[in-house]
């Protein structure tokens, strides 16, 4: 069940017998009743908005509401614009991978590293190959030194049940 996020309380719905309060300008107006808050608010033409709920007593300011919940959801926009999503890109070996072909992985797990996403190497073993993990393992070890340069290895190449993984992510991110 998810738990409802609470709303912010302005003006008469703020009902606590004593507030902190907090000017326009950023002075600090001292501690008063709620009412009394309210009033200073009403005479400025703004809002009284309550900031900090939890400290004792809350903390109120006087503001315009509308005014600060565009900039609260302008501010918010902008940091999800500015944060980098890393996705993780697959690459499936085989143990029994020639060198061409694990140079063809290469390039293309290169090319996701370059991106910015994280690499997951991963081989798949059937019937008689399960007795041969460790071979498995060293193949994984070998692709990841061909990456050395563009790749740091997060997750070391592990045997979990048919499957060897390993997980590479990017060695510098992009500046």
């Amino acid at each position: 069940m998810a738990v409802k996020q609470q709303e912010t309380q302005i003006n008469d719905s703020i009902r606590d017998p004593e507030v902190r309060v907090v000017g326009a300008n950023g002075e600090q107006l001292g501690i008063m009743s709620s009412r009394e808050a309210n009033k200073l608010a009403e005479e400025a033409g703004l809002d009284l908005v309550k900031i900090s709920p939890s400290a004792v007593p809350p903390v109120c300011k006087i503001m315009d509401y509308g005014k600060y919940v565009f900039d609260k959801a302008k501010r918010e926009k902008e940091q999800r614009k500015n944060q980098k999503i890393v996705a993780l890109k697959e690459v499936q070996l085989s143990m029994t991978i020639e060198q061409h072909d694990i140079d063809i992985k290469a390039k293309n797990a290169i090319k996701f590293l370059q991106n910015g996403d994280k690499v997951k190497v991963s081989i798949r073993m059937s019937g008689r190959q399960q007795a041969y993990a460790d071979r498995g393992v060293q193949t994984e070890n070998d692709f990841a030194a061909s990456l050395e340069e563009y790749a740091v290895i997060e997750k070391p190449a592990k045997v979990e049940g048919r499957n060897i993984i390993m997980i590479l992510a990017p060695k510098n991110a992009k500046k």
